[in-house]
């Protein structure tokens, strides 16, 4: 097995004294002062998520936009200069490639493509084969360091370093610019928390990495930012009911089953297009819901959801003791007959039915 590899960040986590784990390859934090700590501070303040090792393409020519179509379920022709859309690459099996972003650069031109870490190679590859057309195509991701800054004081913190306009950013937008005299650093918010807050992308080198996180530091320290691992990531993306591949989404779950009919646009010809309109028009035969517990548990990663006779109807593919709300959540598939919300079904909690309650995203 091969060494995980290092952000242009470790060093910082190391010195923090965070607990480190190797996460899709590279060495990253897992958590600092304790997960519902952090979850908290992103909820109420503002928390700094080192993201270094998403991967990064950029898709440059005149026919850059046409292989996005090709790709990609959403309807990239939309975007204009500045604005970004979530998308998924489907495969011709009916499931999902990945999930990624779409940054329009320049329309027509110039994409960037945000995908997740452990799906760098397997995108690359994906999306080339598909490359008939001659576009030009960089991956980026190695010498690309991203930091998301969220929570509702984080706009307010980095507006003081750049002269983007950080605070007026709509949701799902970016801007390029200058910030703390470095050039060319792209700032979105397009977050993955729920609670507002930016992504700052920009290029390793001359010691930037060091020079924006220390500054970020500094200027949030009257609003109580703090360092926030993976953990905290994890639950607050879920309280959302936002999906992680290799969780809720991958190569056997179609974007129908997975509630992303609303990425996926039958007015132009893509990937699979067929087999996933035939979905739409009769339906699937499971879905992916969120559900809280109503009897004490807390539902894990492929614990079996079962019906009131213990019958099987599903399984679980993230849960947490939600911190934020004070009680246990979880997303499952469960069989499309169960997935109206108010229904009751059941989690097999070490060989014990444990009731819980379908209900509607983001959990409240």
């Amino acid at each position: 097995m091969s060494e995980a590899l290092n952000t242009p960040f470790t060093q910082k986590h190391i010195a923090l004294g965070a607990k480190m784990a190797p996460f899709a390859g590279y060495n990253m934090p897992i958590s600092y002062t304790g997960i519902n700590l952090e979850h908290a501070a992103v909820r109420n303040h503002a928390g700094v998520f080192d993201v270094s090792h998403m991967g990064e393409f950029i898709v440059r020519g005149p026919d850059a936009l046409d292989l996005i179509q090709r790709v990609t379920t959403n309807d990239a022709s939309v975007l204009e200069d500045g604005k970004a859309q979530y998308s998924c690459l489907p495969n011709t099996t009916g499931g999902i490639v990945d999930d990624l972003l779409v940054y329009c650069v320049e329309k027509h031109k110039v994409y960037m493509l945000v995908v997740n870490a452990s799906n760098i190679e397997k995108d690359w590859n994906w999306i080339s084969s598909y490359n008939t057309k001659g576009v030009e195509m960089h991956n980026i991701s190695a010498k690309t360091a991203l930091l998301a800054v969220q929570g509702p004081k984080a706009a307010k913190i980095i507006q003081t370093l750049t002269s983007m306009d950080v605070l007026n950013m709509p949701y799902y937008s970016f801007a390029k610019g200058e910030m703390l005299g470095i050039d060319n650093v792209l700032i979105s918010a397009t977050g993955y928390t729920g609670a507002g807050g930016v992504e700052i992308y920009f290029e390793d080198i001359n010691d930037n990495a060091n020079k924006i996180w220390d500054a970020i530091f500094e200027a949030g320290a009257a609003d109580g930012i703090q360092p926030i691992g993976l953990g905290a990531r994890d639950t607050l993306r879920l309280e959302m009911g936002f999906c992680l591949y290799g969780n809720d989404i991958d190569d056997t779950t179609s974007p129908m089953e997975a509630g992303l009919g609303w990425i996926t646009k039958f007015t132009k010809d893509f990937t699979n297009k067929e087999s996933l309109l035939a979905q739409k028009t009769n339906g699937v035969s499971k879905k992916l819901v969120g559900f809280e517990m109503i009897d004490r548990g807390i539902p894990r990663h492929y614990y079996e959801i079962k019906d009131a006779a213990g019958k099987l109807i599903g399984s679980v593919t993230s849960g947490t003791q939600a911190p934020s709300l004070g009680k246990a959540i979880g997303m499952g598939y469960v069989a499309t007959e169960f997935s109206k919300a108010g229904t009751e079904i059941y989690i097999d909690i070490r060989n014990t039915l444990v009731k819980a309650q379908v209900v509607k995203f983001p959990f409240k």
